[in-house]
């Protein structure tokens, strides 16, 4: 029975030798200068055929070698599974993301063209400014072509693109597909899907793509007590505030953590000059808003004072004792300092939970006896240390234990994380720190890992940032070398939007209620765009003549930009009701090219909120709202919204134009609340 299948299988492989060798001498002609098949549909069929008879001669000659070598039977493969593709065009809300769906269109095509390739790349590209490219590209046949070439498969990338076209299901998200070049495949979306979608935006609102919901924990901001937050906090809280508002748009359950800086040594030379400098401090809050010349004080009195330092130890220890009296100026201390934070807080519209060091302090023990058990732990110099890797010891160690028996920030970080792991029941992890810190989030991932805190389905994520320069290219401070006060920043700021908004004349045509409103946004959104437009692992210079500046990628642009949009539907004196009425009744469609050129833009609003998700760089956000208004401004300087005659009376409204506008209102205003940037109606 066996030499009868061994027998059908090498007369099988005879007969797809043969087909492929008189496709092979058609071919060759062509290659030798025959022209006749030139715009014969004939032509892509051959190289649809050849590619075809190529698998079939593999798969036989496989099979014959498994039947030579004695095998029962031939090989089966495992079927594989292809992705479930979305067909009816009602189901589609206005959350798809078109780049997601078009890589489960190209798996099917790549997954039914070529079945025994294991994991064949799918890459989905945007196609640029050039119309004749498509809108997005598959450039899968290239790498395809060299796998194939791996497993001694004739084939070019152009033969691959093909054979590729015509595996492609019909789809409701595709108008046509172009091979062109060397094998790319230029995607051409349909224009009937992207009307559906803003029909849905125009309805619903702007929602969210579907995601698998995760718990996550962000820890930003992250000030010392009795210190005063500096641009490096600033920054963290802005960009860790943006990670949180973009996964908790997306449902996912976040919990934003400040974990402040409120526990160690430092606390007894606190505690020891509040007694001497207000000693009724239990029964009379002290004046004491100004914690940084506290701080400064009682650490120069530390550093001059053997008797103070004393005294100040010792405190440590009575606090460490949890000894009421000591307990009570910490958390006098610790709560003055909370207030001024939270006015920072208030001002950047920040919601965050606060919780210290000292949260974390009874948890310690269970941790350190854990490691301690498992046998984790290493004794240097007096020292109970930790390695990621106890073979390789490459980098620095945690110090779990110091050589007097006490705990560290390590400590208290590995204590932290089996907290968030356990009680917080978290997935994802995200740190929001400066770049500095990024060896010791590498080594607690790891140590957290070798001690089975962390499990293969739960990461932490380092979220780097760069250093803020002053326009002198140095860090950021003031003339006298002292880091500047973020609240003295945050009313310069204000300062200086009023005086912008004023010389733009808006006091003239703005309630003082309006102007104030238009003042915030102006100065707090541009403190937080200039932030987050930036790569966040770079250094930026802090400039608020560049935050200020309406023209380019700036908040104050963006601002006028949606605000302008904004005015046209009252210009035309149409309400939003009216304005659904009309899409109830018509529809939304697309006419003129910049209409669908904006269209597409807008489209693309999911596929950068999965990315920005995905990455943690908000950049990309930014970029993308300066794209959408730069193709708004295009649109409305080529198509009219409302037409007037001489005397200025209105005689057309073009309803679907206006549908546009709301529309790519809608997506911006959502971007820019991600951002944590407030909008406003006038400005």
């Amino acid at each position: 029975m066996a030499e009868q299948e061994q027998k059908n299988l090498e007369e099988r492989t005879i007969r797809a030798e043969k087909d492929a060798k008189a496709i092979e001498e058609e071919l060759d002609k062509i290659s030798k200068g025959d022209l006749s098949y030139i715009g014969d549909p004939r032509l892509e069929k051959l190289y649809s055929e050849n590619e075809k008879l190529k698998h079939r001669l593999v798969i036989l000659e496989n099979a014959i070698k498994a039947e030579s070598s004695g095998s029962q039977k031939p090989a089966v493969s495992k079927e594989k599974k292809l992705p479930t593709l979305i067909t009816d065009i009602n189901s589609v809300e206005g959350n798809i993301c078109i780049v997601d769906e078009l890589k489960n269109i190209f798996e099917f095509a790549i997954g039914s063209a070529y079945p025994d390739l294991e994991d064949p790349p799918i890459v989905i590209t945007l196609s640029g400014n050039n119309p004749k490219f498509g809108d997005y590209q598959c450039n899968s046949a290239m790498p395809i072509s060299q796998l194939l070439k791996a497993k001694n498969i004739k084939s070019n990338p152009r033969e691959v693109a093909n054979n590729i076209l015509n595996k492609t299901p019909s789809s409701p998200f595709i108008e046509r597909i172009e091979v062109a070049g060397a094998g790319f495949l230029n995607i051409y979306i349909n224009k009937t899907i992207a009307e559906h979608v803003m029909n849905c935006i125009l309805r619903f609102g702007v929602k969210p793509p579907p995601v698998k919901k995760e718990r996550v924990i962000v820890d930003f901001s992250s000030p010392n007590i009795a210190k005063e937050m500096h641009v490096g906090h600033l920054r963290s809280t802005i960009i860790g505030d943006s990670i949180s508002r973009i996964l908790e748009y997306l449902g996912h359950d976040v919990l934003r953590l400040n974990h402040l800086g409120d526990w160690g040594t430092q606390f007894g030379m606190l505690i020891a000059h509040l007694q001497d400098k207000y000693p009724n401090f239990k029964t009379h809050s002290p004046p004491i808003s100004d914690l940084q010349a506290f701080y400064k004080e009682s650490k120069k009195r530390f550093d001059e004072d053997e008797e103070f330092k004393k005294r100040a130890y010792a405190c440590v220890v009575q606090l460490q004792s949890h000894q009421p009296d000591y307990i009570a100026a910490w958390k006098l201390i610790c709560e003055v300092s909370r207030q001024e934070f939270q006015k920072i807080y208030d001002r950047l519209n920040i919601n965050l939970i606060g919780r210290g060091e000292s949260f974390y302090q009874d948890r310690m023990d269970a941790v350190v006896k854990q490691l301690k058990d498992g046998g984790y732990l290493e004794e240097d110099e007096g020292r109970l240390i930790m390695w990621g890797d106890p073979v390789k010891k490459d980098g620095i160690p945690l110090t779990v234990v110091k050589s007097d028996g006490g705990y560290t920030y390590d400590t208290s970080d590995m204590a932290a994380i089996k907290q968030r792991v356990e009680e917080e029941k978290g997935n994802r992890f995200i740190y929001v720190v400066d770049a500095g810190q990024s060896t010791h989030f590498v080594t607690i991932d790891a140590c957290a890992r070798r001690a089975g805190i962390l499990k293969n389905s739960q990461k932490i994520e380092f979220v780097g940032f760069g250093v803020v320069l002053g326009e002198d290219k140095k860090k950021f401070k003031t003339r006298s070398g002292d880091t500047i006060k973020l609240l003295d920043l945050l009313e310069e700021g204000l300062k200086r939007s009023l005086d912008k908004l004023i010389e733009k004349g808006r006091d003239k045509v703005l309630s003082p209620e309006e102007l104030k409103l238009a003042q915030e946004a102006v100065a707090y959104g541009c403190i937080k765009y200039a932030d987050l437009s930036h790569n966040r692992v770079n250094d930026y210079v802090f400039s608020f003549d560049k935050m200020l500046d309406d023209k380019g990628n700036t908040a104050v642009y963006l601002l006028y930009a949606l605000t302008r949009i904004r005015s046209i539907a009252r210009t035309a004196q149409i309400s939003f009701d009216q304005l659904l009425a009309e899409v109830d009744k018509t529809g939304f469609k697309f006419g003129h090219e910049a209409e669908w050129k904006l269209g597409k833009v807008l489209l693309r609003f999911p596929e950068i909120i999965l990315k920005v998700s995905n990455d943690l760089y908000l950049h990309s956000l930014c970029e993308y709202l300066y794209e959408i208004s730069s193709a708004f401004t295009e649109f409305y300087d080529k198509c009219y919204c409302v037409e007037k005659d001489k005397e200025g009376k209105i005689v057309n409204i073009i309803y679907t134009r206006l549908m546009l506008c709301e529309a790519t209102a809608r997506v911006m205003e959502k971007s820019l609340d991600i951002l944590g940037i407030k909008t406003v109606s006038k400005m």
